[in-house]
Order: structure tokens, then C-alpha cells, then sequence
């Protein structure tokens, strides 16, 4: 085992940005403890597989990483393996048994035993030391962080768990009930990002639009966008996650009226039809989606909306789904995620009678891309000859000049991305002005303007 002065951790983290939090809290702590992150598993006396379980691809993907991580071990005696995250957390001490050498395992809201568990000595090695429980981990605003995004972007995590009943979701029984951070941690954790030169914010959780409604006192999230909206230095804010039927008015309008805040709404829809809708126990219904579609573009005539749809629900009819197809075409999203149902143990969906065979789930599916494809490329063919703000992220792989970036409607990692081929070389996390020359299906290509050699912030 390395000394005292360079004891490093590598951490694998799976799964969704919320995770990808979590770990950037335990590499955190970690620091606390006097270890360097490393991106050499080889290197690392610590290694951390941050888990997800959500559906079955997830979990075969974390399950193989954890495989990974023991066969190193096998070949760097010494190592020590920490799994966490929601694989853990579903099947605790199970784990133990599928891969034997794992040195703790961890659940999803237990974060506080981290430290603990692994200063702690193993009394009987050949068993992990585990650290299960209800979910109850929610990080302070002082808490330490060490980013893995670009310097210029972060997550912010606003609430952990979920209320939701969904009958496909298995989340609220591995992330617990709703709880919302303190508005005063979420200042304090942005206040300290704007420092370290983040300038955009992500502010994520289960379900966004609950946010603060389970405090004392009670508070929403107009009021922490607001409150967020005065932090100097962060010139982007960015919502995901919006539980459609709680996108209220006061929250489109404090969009309208907040600059930093971005007319983006990420709101999964998850289906139209109301007959699926109904079993899969979402409030809301079709006639409600069209009027919420109607409110948002009434305030908001500029909001680029994103939704997710699940096709292949149990008993999903052809007259379904047509339903479902029919409105995507009608609704023209500006970006949309479309997902095969994957039938999970433990949830109410996955006993219902009418299981629709992944082929024609496929087939929905590559269905409804294509014609989102479309939708796609003509939206974004309009911003030809516009002058966009874009926050330049990186240089593209391809090397020489081209510059990647995004403009306020494209999110981190899930939506197209603008590729710059033309004008002043810039430093990533600035905001200049691009003019768009060229559109494609899900991407833009632009030049930057020479007055960005000016300094201007979008």
C-alpha cells in the first residue's frame, strides 16, 4: 500500500449525472482523507464502482465494471473495492456472494459511511464491510467536491429520492422518499463552483419541480432560481428533470423574467396515450399534455423542450402507440429521448399481463427516432444565418482549429452540439457569439464572430 503523501482512488461512475454527483462528493472525501484521484485503475489503492440499476442494460453494465475492477485486483494484490450506488443499495450483501473479494459495499444513500468503512479494519477479510440502510445522504453546502465535468460546467444535485408512483420505476424504493437540500446548501455548493470558474449550471434531482415543497419552511423552485440567479460568476442555469403536471406559471414565468436561467425544459413525458399513461399511474393525461405544451410556448415562444417517451409499456397497443407517434409529430420537440421498456423486478409494470416483445418495441422505437430525425433536422435548418451565444466546452477530437460548444439549447451530453470551424481560437468556458452556417440532423456548425475577441459574455 502507497504512504500517506500519495495514496490514490480511481472511480468508475455509471449511470445518470445525479450519480455522477455522488461520486464527485466521495472523490471529495477521499481528498479530505489525503488520496488523489487517478484515472489508472492499475494506480489506484482505492477503487470505486459507483453503481447503476435503473433497467437491466445498467446493471449488466455495472456488474461488468465490477468484474473489471476485481480482475486488477487480482493482478495488484492490496487493492481495496468499493461498490455503491443503486446496484448495491437494490441487492446489498447479495453482492458478496456473486463477487467474492469486494472489500465494502455501500448503499446509495449511506455516502456518510464512506470515510468510516474504509479506515475501519476488516475483521473477517474474506467478507466485505457493509454499510446498508435507508437512503439518508443529502451534502452540505461546505462538503468537499472534486469536479469530473469540463471546469466551466457542473451538476448540481438539489434533491435526492423520489414520491412519484410509477408503475415501471424502481428508484424510489433505491433512492427513498423526497428530500430537498437546504436552499442555503445549494447557494453555498454554486457559490464555491463560481470560484473555481463554473459557469454553468445544471441543477438536477428525481423530480426538479418538487423542489422545497417537503421543507420548514416551505420554498419552490422559482424562489432557489431566483436565489441562484444572484450568485455572480455563473451565467447559465439549467433545469432537468421537470415533472410535467407541476410546470407551473410562476415557474415559466420567473424563467421569462430570470436571464440566467435558460428557456430550457427538460420534461419527461415518458407517453400520449392515456391508457398507458394510466397504468403506468402518471398524473398526467393527454388533453392535460397538450395544454401544458400550449402554457409553456404561450410564455415562452423561445423554449427548447425536451421529453423522453418508453415504448413497448405492457399492453401497448398498435392504437397506442400510433397515438403516441401521432403526437411527436404534432408537438415537434426540440429534442427527444425515446426508451424500450425494460420490465424490472419489484416494480408493479413488471407482473402486468400483455408483455410486448422487444422486436416490436424495437421497431417502435426506431420509428419514432426517424421521425424525430426529421423534426430535427428541419428545426435546427432555421438557425442558419443566426448569431447564437455558445459556451465553447472543449477542442473537437478531431484536432487542428475545430472548436465544440452548445448553445442554450443543447444540454451536456444528451442533445446535439455546435461545431465551430471558423474564426478566433477562444479558451473553453467562454460564451461568444457564433454565427450558425451549417445544420444537420441533431448538430450546428458556426463560425465564432471576431468582436468575441472583444470579451463578449453572450
Amino acid at each position: 500500500m502507497a504512504g500517506d503523501t500519495d495514496r490514490k482512488v480511481g472511480v468508475i461512475s455509471l449511470g445518470c449525472s445525479k450519480n455522477l454527483v455522488d461520486s464527485e462528493f466521495m472523490l471529495g472525501q477521499f481528498r479530505g482523507q489525503g488520496y488523489q484521484p487517478t484515472n489508472d485503475p492499475s494506480q489506484a489503492d482505492i477503487l470505486v464502482v459507483n453503481t447503476c440499476a435503473f433497467v437491466a442494460e445498467a446493471e449488466a453494465e455495472s456488474r461488468e465494471a465490477i468484474r473489471d475492477m476485481l480482475a486488477i485486483k487480482k493482478d495488484h494484490p492490496g487493492k481495496r473495492i468499493v461498490v455503491t450506488g443503486c446496484l448495491s443499495q437494490r441487492y446489498g450483501e447479495r453482492l458478496a456472494q456473486e463477487f467474492p473479494g469486494l472489500d465494502v459495499i455501500l448503499g446509495s444513500g449511506q455516502y456518510q459511511r464512506l470515510v468510516p468503512l474504509i479506515k475501519s479494519s476488516n475483521p473477517s477479510p474474506e467478507q466485505p464491510l457493509v454499510g446498508l440502510g435507508p437512503p439518508t445522504f443529502l451534502p452540505k453546502g461546505s462538503s468537499d467536491r472534486i469536479l469530473t465535468t469540463p471546469a466551466h460546467t457542473a451538476y448540481v444535485k438539489i434533491a435526492e429520492g423520489c414520491n412519484n408512483p410509477c408503475t415501471f420505476c424502481i428508484i424510489p424504493r433505491l433512492r427513498g422518499p423526497f428530500r430537498s437540500r437546504m436552499p442555503r446548501d445549494i447557494e453555498q455548493e454554486v457559490r464555491k463552483l463560481a470560484k473555481q470558474g463554473v459557469k454553468e449550471i445544471n441543477l438536477v434531482s428525481q423530480d426538479t419541480t418538487l423542489y422545497g415543497r417537503d421543507l420548514s419552511p416551505r420554498t419552490d423552485l422559482p424562489s432557489l432560481l431566483n436565489r441562484l440567479g444572484d450568485v455572480e460568476g455563473i451565467e447559465w442555469i439549467r433545469m432537468l428533470y421537470l415533472y410535467p403536471t407541476l410546470i407551473s406559471d410562476r415557474l415559466l414565468i420567473t424563467v421569462l423574467r430570470q436571464q440566467k436561467v435558460l428557456p430550457y425544459l427538460d420534461m419527461p413525458l415518458q407517453h400520449f396515450d392515456t391508457g398507458v399513461l394510466t397504468r403506468m399511474k402518471r398524473a398526467e393525461r393527454a388533453p392535460s399534455v397538450r395544454r401544458l405544451l400550449r402554457r409553456i410556448r404561450g410564455v415562452l415562444p423561445l423554449a427548447f423542450i425536451r421529453t423522453t417517451m418508453m415504448v413497448g409499456f405492457p399492453g401497448e397497443t398498435d392504437e397506442e402507440f400510433q397515438s403516441l407517434y401521432d403526437f411527436v409529430a404534432e408537438a415537434r420537440f426540440d429534442h427527444l429521448g425515446v426508451f424500450i421498456y425494460s420490465g424490472e423486478e419489484g416494480t408493479q409494470a413488471c407482473d402486468m399481463p400483455d408483455q410486448v416483445s422487444h422486436h416490436v418495441a424495437e421497431e417502435r422505437r426506431a420509428r419514432l427516432m426517424a421521425l424525430q430525425q426529421n423534426i430535427s433536422r428541419e428545426k435546427l435548418a432555421k438557425f442558419v444565418g443566426q448569431v447564437l451565444p455558445v459556451l465553447i466546452d472543449h477542442a473537437s477530437p478531431g484536432g487542428g482549429s475545430l472548436l465544440q460548444g452548445r448553445h442554450v439549447g443543447q444540454a451536456p451530453e444528451v442533445d446535439g452540439v455546435v461545431y465551430i470551424n471558423d474564426g478566433p481560437r477562444v479558451e473553453p468556458g467562454r460564451i461568444v457569439p457564433v454565427q450558425i452556417t451549417e445544420s444537420h440532423e441533431y448538430d450546428l456548425v458556426g463560425r465564432i464572430l471576431p468582436s468575441a475577441l472583444e470579451g463578449p459574455r453572450g
